[in-house]
């Protein structure tokens, strides 16, 4: 039999850039997938076939595992030696992916594959992890074969997606709360349809400087572990002993963290309008900053907010190209995604993709014959 793995993408309505600083995230599980089908070898080979790539891969589960190589199959390779090494004695398998998250897009594809392939993986072996142990997997996959020193926040919510809510998510503690989505609304991502590669363009820059941030706030006090445990009056009472590069990078992530916070109660009480203003002020922050917006990004908000029905609107994922995500009132979409549409290829001369996305659940597995 071969067992089919289905894991969800993902949007962040807020929270950029926190999960690596132990903060507190909000995203959601859409309804675009990565499905990967696994059938089982006699030998201890992973045979990869993608529909996004015309070659197919071949992965030897008993040769010595190295760092990124720069190929998509990264993600498969490491999930796998990962895996091996926190004892899962993995099986070879045929594996056919699939999937409708587009690449490069910052909606959360190479953690919605990394998922899949893990899970897939894991049934073909005959084994079994619970999902928190899985995106932990994922995530360490994802920073020593991909180069990216991301959160787990992607991973995270790939496993724990809920139907028809947001998760608040404290990525120190991984304590969990799932926020229902008022009705009426739907939220509505548009692809600039510049992508991003983070590792190469400034994600693990930014995280260093935080880093660096953390280091000079705890040279004065030592409880500080990381920009989660800072105020803003904390910051600004160090802002002389380090760069102003540095200290606005950090003005981002702890002025994020309180609008994460705000936004799910915001949220749960139904108050789109506060909403949608943290939403913006998120914006601005990664735009001013944290400094990993673009010319598209800011112009596809720009654009998002000139419509009728829209609460708020802001680039989601790590930056640098991908997407925007708004909240619009569900009568009001049509004229929204007509607006958009026409508006961001009149400046830019680019026809942007626009997604309707419904919060999804997350990992499931379907029996195949």
């Amino acid at each position: 039999m071969t067992l089919a793995r289905r894991a969800p993408g993902r949007v962040n309505l807020i929270g950029e850039h926190t999960d690596y600083n132990d903060g507190y995230v909000l995203p959601v599980a859409i309804d675009r997938f990565t499905t990967v089908e696994a059938a089982p070898r006699r030998d201890r080979r992973l045979m990869l076939r993608s529909t996004a790539y015309a070659e197919p891969a071949d992965i030897d589960l008993d040769a010595q595992a190295a760092g990124p190589t720069g190929s998509w199959t990264d993600y498969v390779r490491g999930v796998a030696a990962v895996l091996e090494r926190t004892g899962c004695r993995l099986t070879g398998a045929e594996l056919s992916i699939d999937s409708t998250v587009p690449i490069g897009a910052g909606l959360g594809s190479s953690a919605a594959l990394e998922v899949a392939a893990a899970c897939a993986l894991l049934d073909v072996s005959g084994l079994a992890l619970e999902p928190t142990a899985i995106a932990r997997v994922c995530q360490q996959a994802e920073r020593e074969f991909a180069g990216t020193q991301c959160g787990v926040m992607d991973q995270f919510i790939a496993c724990h997606g809920r139907a028809g809510c947001a998760l608040l998510l404290d990525t120190r503690t991984l304590a969990m709360d799932w926020v229902p989505m008022p009705e009426g609304i739907e939220v509505v991502v548009c692809n600039t349809m510049t992508t991003h590669a983070l590792a190469r363009d400034g994600y693990n820059e930014r995280r260093a400087e935080c880093d660096e941030g953390t280091r000079v706030l705890a040279s004065s006090a030592p409880a500080i572990r990381a920009l989660r445990d800072v105020s803003l009056e904390v910051l600004d009472a160090s802002r002389d002993a380090m760069s102003d590069r540095v200290y606005r990078r950090c003005r981002h992530v702890v002025s994020e963290n309180g609008r994460v916070l705000a936004a799910s109660a915001a949220l749960r009480a139904g108050d789109l309008s506060t909403m949608g203003r943290l939403m913006c002020e998120s914006h601005r922050s990664l735009r001013d900053d944290f400094d990993v917006s673009t010319r598209e990004l800011d112009a596809m908000v720009e654009i998002a907010l000139d419509a009728d029905g829209v609460f708020g609107a802001r680039l989601t994922g790590g930056g640098f190209g991908g997407c925007t995500v708004s909240l619009v009132r569900a009568d009001a979409v049509p004229a929204f995604v007509a607006h958009v549409a026409g508006a961001y290829a009149a400046r830019t001369g680019t026809v942007p993709d626009i997604y309707r996305c419904l919060a999804s659940d997350g990992i499931a597995a379907t029996p195949r014959s």
